[in-house]
């Protein structure tokens, strides 16, 4: 059979440009209103038995094209286990190639987290003792932006995940996160809901996520440069959820990324806001040295250089957040590439291994709950 390749479904986008034999050309759609593309994830059928040979010939002018050296695609053929794929890049050019022990497989730069798997989320959590669920308000798309407060204490804990799209591992942190949160027999979440009241925003960007996109939302407005100055035209998402911290007050907040060249887990700080604290680096360098011991899948020697003083970017979300409510923030960053320190043949760096973290930034947080109180 001729090999038929599509990404009309949710979360997909390539495009395809000529197939012969088992051989496809193929390119990565932009973001809509934007310059930004990355993110892939599209189906391939009538291939069981060949010897496939995707080439992606726009990879080099991508949005990272650093991101391709020493990168595997995802492939699967339940759209379950996803695994390492093999993957060169030379010339601008990303070539997958895998043999086919199926009539139809999917491809995918990470493991993809799609509104449908969103929505089984949002309806599990929500129907958990002690979790109160909400919308802060639509999207440009008309979508729903989830939010669930969960816990009882006088300190506000604000997580949110996927400002960016095609950073799908930040939704699979955000299972594991949610998931221990929510158990009532879990110590550790039995004491943090006592001491904090948590505020999970588990999708920032669904436009983005639903239309296939890398970086932005529904008119290709990057969330995470918004937060001095949202407007409900173009970053409503950042508007409802910087509303919502302006009532709760913030002491500790998590923004969760992925980073498409670093091969590791890592934390950036806010070391260059305006209003800086040795009490606020304090405890950041204590939470980063309580996840060090909580996850071995963490370090801190490789990652973003730090901003020098007073010359922090106040639109991005750790930086803003920080300043605004004198809090301790961070955005937490994971490899679409495996983690280096610890590598594994078969899947890389994958969603189970992100629910994991998820796990233990929450063990991470325990060591310093009481020590956030001013």
């Amino acid at each position: 059979m001729t090999l038929s390749i599509t990404s009309a479904f949710d979360g997909g986008n390539i495009a395809l440009v000529s197939t012969s034999g088992s051989t496809a050309e193929l390119k990565i759609v932009k973001d809509h209103q934007s310059d930004f593309y990355q993110w892939f994830y599209f189906r391939v059928t009538g291939c069981a038995g060949k010897d496939l040979t995707l080439a992606i010939t726009n990879a080099g002018s991508s949005a990272y094209p650093q991101g391709w050296d020493n990168y595997q695609a995802r492939v699967s053929s339940d759209r379950e286990e996803w695994y390492l794929a093999e993957t060169d890049y030379s010339d601008g050019t990303l070539t997958i190639r895998h043999s086919a022990d199926a009539d139809t497989l999917w491809f995918a730069y990470f493991a993809p987290y799609t509104i449908e798997r969103h929505y089984d989320l949002v309806s599990e959590i929500a129907a958990r003792d002690g979790v109160s669920h909400a919308s802060l308000g639509q999207t440009l798309d008309g979508r729903e932006l989830d939010y669930f407060s969960i816990g009882t204490g006088d300190l506000s804990v604000w997580l949110y995940a996927r400002q960016h799209p095609g950073e799908t591992m930040a939704e699979w942190w955000m299972e594991g996160a949610l998931d221990r949160l929510t158990d009532p027999a879990d110590p550790v979440s039995r004491v943090l809901r006592d001491k904090a009241t948590f505020h999970v925003v588990p999708n920032m960007n669904p436009d983005g996520s639903a239309r296939g996109h890398l970086r932005t939302n529904a008119v290709g407005t990057n969330l995470n440069r918004e937060w001095h100055q949202p407007t409900p035209e173009k970053s409503p998402e950042v508007l409802w959820v910087l509303n919502h911290m302006d009532k709760t007050g913030v002491d500790f907040a998590m923004d969760v990324h992925g980073d498409e060249a670093i091969p590791a887990n890592f934390i950036a700080g806010f070391e260059g806001i305006p209003s800086w604290t040795e009490r606020q680096g304090a405890l950041y360098d204590a939470y980063l040295a309580a996840l060090l011991k909580a996850s071995p899948d963490f370090q801190t020697k490789l990652g973003y250089p730090v901003a020098k003083p007073r010359k922090g970017n106040l639109s991005m979300s750790t930086n803003q957040v920080a300043e605004r409510f004198d809090c301790v923030a961070m955005t937490l960053e994971m490899p679409f590439k495996d983690n280096h320190e610890l590598p594994d043949t078969d899947f890389g760096w994958s969603g189970e291994r992100c629910a994991l973290l998820g796990r233990a930034c929450l063990a991470a947080l325990l060591d310093i709950i009481d020590d956030l109180r001013a």
